[in-house]
Parts: C-alpha cells; sequence; structure tokens
C-alpha cells in the first residue's frame, strides 16, 4: 500500500532476460502485486520470472502471451488484470530496468493525492537527457512530442514516449482498453484518449537509465511515419469527439477554417509557380492571393490551437 492506495506495477516484457531479475529486485515494498506480462520471449524471461514465483515472492503475477502483442498489447493485459482486481493505482515500468525506482514516489504522489489521474515520466526536463539518450531517439522522440501536444491537447506535457507511468482506478474503469493502439504509439493514443474524458495529467521530471544492458527495439526511423500518421487520426478523433460529439467548441471553426486556406494556399502557390515558369513573372494578384491564403491559415489554426491550449489547461495535475 502507498498512502492507503493499493498499488500493483504492471511490466511488459519481451527478451528481458538480462534485466527483469533487477526489476523485481529493486521493487519497493510498498508494492502490493508485480504484474509481468511476458509477450511471447524467445529467451529465458519466462523462466526466469517462474523462478521466483517457485521460490514463494507471492507478489508476482505472470500473464503468459502467445503471440507477440507489442508493448502496448502487454500494457493492455496489465491494465486488464490491474482493473479486474480493484487496484487503485497501476504504475508502468518496462522490464529493461531503464526507469529508475528513486522516481517512483514521485509519479505516484499526485495520482495517490487525487492531484491527477495520470501522471508520466517527463525525461527531457533537464538538459541531462540531451547527454544520455542516443541522439536520433532524443530528437526523434521531441519531434512526436510537439505533434503530440497538439493531437492530445495535452500542451503542459512532453516526452510522451516515456513509459513510466500511473493511472488510477476511475481513468483504468474509463478507457475502453480494447480499443487502444498496441504498438510503440501506445503511449500517446492514451494520452488522447485520456483528454477525450477530461482526465488530469501530471508531467514529472525523471531521470532514465541508459547503457545498463537493455536493447531497444524501437527503431526511430521506422516509427516516426508510423506515428505520425497515427497522431493525424487521433488528432481529428479527438476533435469530433471532445469539441463536437460530447460539446461544442468554437475552434471546430477555426481548425475547419485553416485547413480550408492551408489547401487553397498550396493550391495558389503552385499556380504561382506555373504562371512563373510560364511568363517568366510573377503578377502581383496571384503573389497577393497567395500571401492571403497562408496568413489566414497560418492565423487561424494559431487561434484554434491557442483555444484547445485554453480549454484543456485546468487539467495540468
Amino acid at each position: 500500500m502507498y498512502k492507503n492506495k493499493s498499488v500493483c506495477v504492471v511490466v511488459p516484457a519481451y527478451n528481458e532476460e538480462t534485466q527483469i531479475s533487477t526489476v523485481i529486485d529493486n521493487m519497493p515494498d510498498y508494492i502490493d502485486k508485480i504484474v509481468i506480462i511476458d509477450d511471447a520471449s524467445t529467451d529465458n524471461t519466462k523462466q526466469i520470472v517462474k523462478k521466483y514465483i517457485a521460490i514463494g515472492n507471492k507478489k508476482i503475477v505472470l500473464i503468459e502471451h502467445q503471440k507477440n502483442q507489442g508493448c502496448g498489447g502487454s500494457l493492455i493485459s496489465g491494465y486488464m488484470w490491474a482493473k479486474k482486481n480493484d487496484f487503485d493505482i497501476a504504475v508502468r515500468m518496462d522490464g529493461d530496468g531503464q526507469m529508475s525506482i528513486k522516481n517512483l514516489p514521485s509519479l505516484l504522489d499526485p495520482v495517490a493525492d487525487n492531484l491527477a489521474d495520470y501522471s508520466k515520466g517527463n525525461r527531457l526536463f533537464t538538459g541531462d537527457a540531451y547527454k544520455k539518450m542516443p541522439k536520433l531517439r532524443y530528437f526523434g522522440n521531441a519531434f512526436l512530442s510537439l505533434l503530440t501536444k497538439i493531437a492530445s491537447g495535452y500542451w503542459h506535457v512532453a516526452d510522451f514516449q516515456s513509459g513510466y507511468t500511473a493511472i488510477n482506478k476511475k481513468a483504468l474503469n474509463t478507457i475502453n482498453w480494447n480499443k487502444m493502439y498496441k504498438r510503440y504509439g501506445q503511449p500517446n493514443d492514451l494520452l488522447i484518449r485520456l483528454n477525450v474524458y477530461n482526465f488530469r495529467v501530471a508531467d514529472i521530471p525523471i531521470e532514465s537509465l541508459y547503457n545498463i544492458g537493455e536493447k531497444s527495439g524501437m527503431k526511430i526511423k521506422k516509427v516516426i511515419f508510423t506515428l505520425s500518421w497515427l497522431l493525424i487520426k487521433m488528432f481529428f478523433w479527438r476533435i469530433k469527439e471532445k469539441y463536437i460529439i460530447r460539446d461544442f467548441h468554437p475552434l471546430v471553426f477555426f481548425y475547419i477554417l485553416g485547413m480550408f486556406f492551408s489547401i487553397t494556399s498550396v493550391f495558389l502557390s503552385v499556380r504561382l509557380i506555373y504562371i512563373w515558369i510560364s511568363i517568366g513573372y510573377i503578377p502581383p494578384i496571384n503573389a497577393l492571393a497567395a500571401l492571403f491564403s497562408f496568413m489566414s491559415a497560418s492565423q487561424f489554426i494559431l487561434f484554434a490551437m491557442w483555444f484547445d491550449m485554453e480549454a484543456n489547461k485546468w487539467l495540468r495535475g
């Protein structure tokens, strides 16, 4: 128990035979259950966990996937178990040992004190992250964080790829876990769904441990395009669900006009280049039309973002 709240730690694990023992051994006494999801590992991860159970570690619950479902799929299995067993707080901690135990109370406090419904670690809060994280991963993470701010409406949050999180019972019981994205975009997808239901989110500065034997399966070059497309789709879904179906906000008109003028700007710019190539100069009226369309698109979209930020500022945990 932590502050009279029952806490389970959900640990997605795929081929973590070198790290899973460290994760288990370092778990604090106040954690009630350690729910380890073996995602069809091909190494000895499952066997190592079973040895801990065999020697009498009653806190460990092992969930075995017969088919690899990705990190998101493992998290869903763990969250569904926590929901079924009525836990007050479910923490996500990956099986690679990158998440420092000393940061766990900082994540738990806002949720346990009912100041937030969901808290997540932010590795980008200090300049140390730039020095510790692989550079390509750092810049890819920063780019995806910017896109996720726009898509999710949580403008105060960064480092959306962080897997160190805590979620309360209310959010566990509200989110439809069967619809959540299962691969590397899962943290981004979840934040967007939390925003639709107006859950408060706390962004907690943490440190991550690197070069401790972990093997990252994330290929930033591969996933950045997949996640960008996911965020675009989920952005439109959030706007529809939150500002049209559940309630109405005039920012919808601003986004519509912004997109209309954006498309118009592209068309007028292409036409401008064609005229320039064809007759050798640019007629002023055509240049003014393209400029007016671009400025209108920029203003409408920026105002829409500002309205979105104002509508969600009370969700800062």
